[in-house]
C-alpha cells in the first residue's frame, strides 16, 4: 500500500548532497508526527534495506553502518515531513530510496521490514562523476 510521497532524489556527483523528503499523501493525511519512520533503499538487483529509522515517542534515531555518520533523519512535524540529509555521498550509495510508517524502530533491525505498514513509491538517487 503506497501512500507516502519521497522527493528530493537525483543525481549527484561523489562527495556531494542531498535531502530526500517524505510526507503523506493528501488522501491519506497520515500525521507523521505520531509514526516511527524509516527511510530504506534497494540498489539493483539487491534486496530493500533499512539505512535510518527516527521514533515516534522520543525522536531517538538509528542507522545502519553503511550511512552512520554521513546520513540524518529528522522530522519537520509543523509540514508533517521526515527528512533524509545525506552528506558524503559515494558510488555504492545509487538506489532506489523509500519511506516507510513502521510499528518498530529500534537497535533490532530484523525487525524494521516486517513491521512496515505504508510505503513510498520511492525517489532515485543517482551518485555518478
Amino acid at each position: 500500500q503506497v501512500q507516502l510521497v519521497e522527493s528530493g532524489g537525483g543525481l549527484v556527483q561523489p562527495g556531494g548532497s542531498l535531502r530526500l523528503s517524505c510526507t503523506s499523501s493528501s488522501r491519506l493525511r497520515l500525521n507523521l508526527q505520531y509514526r516511527n519512520v524509516a527511510w530504506y533503499r534497494q540498489a539493483s538487483g539487491k534486496e530493500r534495506e533499512g539505512i535510518a529509522c527516527i521514533m515516534a515517542t522520543n525522536g531517538n534515531s538509528f542507522y545502519v553502518d553503511p550511512v552512520r555518520g554521513r546520513f540524518t533523519i529528522s522530522r519537520d512535524n509543523a509540514n508533517n515531513t521526515v527528512y533524509l540529509q545525506m552528506d558524503s555521498l559515494k558510488p555504492e550509495d545509487t538506489a532506489t530510496y523509500y519511506c516507510a510508517s513502521q510499528t518498530f524502530c529500534g537497535v533490532a533491525l530484523s525487525l524494521w521490514k516486517t513491521s512496515a505498514e505504508i510505503w513510498g513509491q520511492g525517489t532515485q538517487v543517482t551518485v555518478s562523476s
